[in-house]
């Protein structure tokens, strides 16, 4: 099982805004229950895109300065990534569908 990439502050900008795959980004932190629920929905979508979508997790009590930048206010945050830009938001828990309708249009 393939796990979502870490990603920090220092490799925000390499890993996602460079990345020439589409981006999954997962906003979280250790004390957000509503995060820990989303988890397993993250994992599984990690290994069902592999290859076609890279699919990263940004504590944001550990890179505040992303949170900052994109003006992230509520965890869990998951945020879409194509070509460098943000393309969609989505703020709290959804449903796995919902998800990987977003995936599936910025394929």
């Amino acid at each position: 099982m393939i796990e979502p990439m870490e990603i920090t502050d220092n490799n925000f900008e390499t890993e996602v805004l460079k990345s020439n795959v589409p981006v999954l980004l997962d906003i979280w932190a250790l004390w957000c229950k509503p995060c820990r629920a989303l988890l397993p929905i993250i994992e599984e979508l990690t290994n069902e895109y592999e290859g076609k979508v890279k699919v990263g997790k940004l504590d944001v009590d550990n890179s505040p300065e992303v949170a900052a930048n994109y003006g992230i206010r509520s965890v869990p945050t998951l945020m879409f990534f194509k070509n460098g830009e943000e393309v969609e938001r989505i703020i709290g828990v959804v449903s796995k569908q919902e998800i990987s309708e977003k995936l599936d249009m910025m394929l």
